[in-house]
């Protein structure tokens, strides 16, 4: 991290010039702020009774001083420079109480106060001063310990679960529950890397996230609180609490505390900042090609990872053997805005974001063409989907694109492919790829086959799948099985005997065929 708080001050949760103000005992001194009441929010660290004129060389900064003003009265130099000199010790504000030096508020330190923007109130009925220092130092000090508690209560559990090896997400699901708001962690390009937190209150927080995150990066005010990530000199992220509605001192200790252990996360795992970006493109598009979560729900941590969605055309492609990393470069490299996250079983999506007069087809093309040439295999498979002009028709483009792409998975060798593969370039083959998880479907393969798939010869099912995908070319099957004709005919006599079929029949054959087909794809 790059600020480390100092021991006892950064973990004090300091009280306000406001809240002093509203304390039982001081209210009974009937308080009235006349001079700064712009500034009641500057903290107290600590109460001072001083009479001295020269009181501002005994302070440190944060105090607020109780005084009768007795040895200024008469003297009006002397009343301006005790107001300047508690403003230079950088006090929290200046408690007149009202009497027999001061009757009324006093001119000529009212208007000093407010010039330096030095809170001054006067106590209209008399009050022990040390009433109200007990008062106040007791609250302190209450205070004090009890930030002491929670920083340690907060760096057990997170160190716990760090030591443990959970995983990112359930530091900041704990971070959350301490601190009561949703938790966001952002790379310095404010695109969100990981979130925590009572899920409608995220999406709140990411339905405008640049904007907002761009809005409040100058203060925190607003329960805003931000934490810088980093180390060796050099930062990569934030971590930052949205809304959090404690005191901002505690809010900076949660804050700080979740740093150290974000990093230290980091660290212990050996993980690079840009690989949490890569497992933030992940979850989103596995939820999108899932469809367990609502595709409108997931615009939010779309377009805070950074995916432009407005007014934008969308082209869901998948590419087989294709590394996340490389496909990235890709990207970059064409100037095209994106997502991309490697699915299971070899596939990885990739989800294009285009401007709405961009041609949606040469684009891909492009982009297919140099993957192509970065892979140095011109059988790399790129699968797409048709183009999308609404959100909540990339989840099932994106599933297209994968049925596409496991269509032709086995079969690039015999298949004359165009650059991008849609779905009307894989014909039945992609058909039956869409419909394999279908009961009848799955029903009616197994009937067709079942004289193959009861019995021993693993090699007849083999002959069956060479034959038909050749177009019935006896001499080609015999070829690539390294048989004899003859030897293939009593092959094939024994795949139509068991199957009770006759393969020259072609509405027999086509049967078989699609049975075939949606075994393989049930299958891989």
């Amino acid at each position: 991290m790059t600020t480390t708080p100092e021991p006892w001050d950064a973990l004090q949760p300091a009280l306000s010039v406001r809240q002093v103000l509203t304390l039982e005992r001081v209210l009974a001194g009937e308080p009235e702020v006349v001079a700064a009441a712009g500034h009641l929010d500057r903290p107290v660290r600590w109460v001072h009774v001083a009479e001295a004129p020269d009181v501002g060389v005994m302070l440190s900064g944060g105090e607020m001083v109780l005084t009768t003003g007795v040895l200024l009265a008469g003297d009006e130099e002397k009343q301006a420079e005790y107001v300047r000199s508690l403003h230079r010790a950088e006090a929290a504000a200046l408690v007149l109480g009202l009497g027999r030096a001061f009757p009324a508020p006093p001119d000529v330190m009212r208007r000093a106060a407010e010039r330096c923007g030095l809170p001054m109130v006067v106590l209209h009925r008399p009050f022990p001063f040390a009433e109200l220092t007990e008062e106040v130092q007791c609250r302190l000090v209450r205070r004090k310990f009890a930030a002491v508690s929670l920083s340690e209560s907060v760096r057990t559990a997170l160190t716990a679960l760090i030591t443990g090896g959970a995983p990112l997400q359930s530091l900041l699901d704990e971070i959350a529950s301490h601190s009561a708001c949703p938790v966001v962690v952002t790379n310095l390009a404010h695109r969100v890397l990981a979130t925590a937190g009572e899920r409608s209150a995220v999406d709140d927080v990411l339905r405008d996230w640049e904007r907002i995150a761009r809005q409040a990066g100058g203060s925190e005010g607003d329960g805003w609180i931000r934490a810088e990530l980093g180390g060796r000199g050099e930062r990569w992220g934030r971590l930052v609490l949205c809304g959090y509605r404690g005191d901002t001192a505690t809010g900076r200790l949660l804050a700080d505390r979740a740093a150290e252990a974000v990093v230290l996360h980091r660290m212990l795992g050996g993980t690079a900042a840009h690989s949490w970006e890569e497992q933030s493109a992940q979850s989103l598009l596995t939820d999108l090609v899932s469809g367990v979560v609502p595709a409108r729900q997931l615009l939010p941590r779309a377009r805070a990872a950074g995916l432009p969605v407005n007014r934008r055309t969308f082209v869901p492609l998948v590419v087989r053997d294709g590394e996340a990393a490389r496909l990235e470069r890709v990207l970059r490299m064409l100037g095209l805005s994106g997502i991309v996250a490697e699915l299971a079983d070899g596939a990885t999506a990739v989800l294009l974001s285009l401007a709405r007069d961009q041609d949606a087809g040469v684009l891909a093309a492009n982009f297919a063409a140099r993957v192509r040439s970065e892979a140095g295999d011109e059988r790399t498979v790129v699968a797409a989907a048709d183009a999308r002009t609404v959100w909540d028709e990339v989840p099932t483009g994106l599933r297209e694109a994968q049925h596409v792409a496991d269509a032709v998975a086995d079969s690039t060798a015999a298949l004359d492919l165009p650059a991008v593969v849609r779905l009307r370039d894989v014909h039945l083959r992609g058909l039956i790829r869409l419909l394999r998880d279908d009961p009848q479907v799955q029903s009616f393969a197994e009937r067709e086959l079942d004289g193959l798939l009861r019995g021993p010869d693993e090699d007849l099912l083999a002959v069956l799948r060479t034959y038909l995908a050749t177009g019935r070319n006896k001499s080609r099957t015999a070829q690539l099985h390294h048989v004899s004709r003859p030897a293939l005919y009593r092959r094939l006599e024994a795949i139509q005997t068991r199957l009770g079929v006759d393969l020259d029949d072609f509405e027999q054959a086509a049967s078989v065929h699609i049975a075939l087909l949606a075994h393989d794809a049930q299958h891989g």
